[in-house]
């Protein structure tokens, strides 16, 4: 595997992007240094290759990203994986507001709690949160999955239209066009066998457990 590794450290995020491009064309792995929380890391990129974030990230991280896989050690801010058409993102920490917001494809996971709004207008691809979300969990989601590990506040699923939201916690209060129905044992299975690939560790009766969120008709 050729790897290759940028410091980021004083480099603007613009600079930063760009070598990002073009070290990604002739490499399988890029690791990158000091990101220092900066804004729209990897934003736009569309090879198939590995990045590694040794740090945080600021807001938009993987924004219309088609194909990489993203890792990041620590945070990450707002909209991370915002419109991402294909990849993969995880988050070891945690993430602000709207994570996965607006996915076609691919797979968004925050191993911590998010802030409101997550899976927001998300349209396909599956977003997982092993912590706690926000008000307005899946506002207006128009297709997909979304799965959170923890609790949820208020308005749950929002005006959602299509796609299926799996809360494994508390859900405070469901928003407009919102119904809880039960899940099935294909919804369970398909549960394990999401989570287990990701490195989630339940219990067989976790998977149960599940509340499921769709569109009221």
């Amino acid at each position: 595997m050729k790897e290759y590794v940028i410091d980021a450290n004083g480099m603007e995020e613009k600079e930063l992007n760009r070598t990002i491009k073009e070290q990604a064309k002739f490499h399988d792995k890029l690791i990158i240094d000091n990101p220092d929380s900066k804004h729209n890391i990897c934003a736009g990129l569309t090879e198939d290759v590995e990045i590694e974030i040794n740090g945080s990230a600021g807001y938009f991280v993987g924004t219309m990203a088609h194909g990489p896989k993203i890792h990041i050690t620590g945070n990450a801010g707002w909209f991370a994986g915002d419109n991402m058409t294909e990849g993969e993102l995880v988050i070891e920490g945690t993430a602000g507001d709207g994570a996965g917001q607006g996915i076609y494809g691919g797979t968004v996971i925050v191993k911590g709690n998010v802030g409101s709004r997550t899976g927001e207008i998300m349209k396909g691809g599956t977003v997982i949160i092993g912590g706690n979300s926000g008000f307005m969990t899946g506002l207006l989601m128009m297709g997909g999955k979304l799965i959170i590990l923890g609790d949820v506040t208020e308005d749950v699923g929002e005006s959602i239209m299509r796609g299926t939201i799996f809360v494994l916690g508390n859900v405070k209060s469901l928003g407009k066009n919102a119904v809880m129905v039960e899940t099935t044992s294909e919804d369970q299975n398909e549960l394990q066998e999401i989570l287990t690939e990701y490195g989630f560790k339940l219990d067989e009766n976790d998977y149960g457990n599940f509340k499921k969120i769709v569109n009221m008709q």
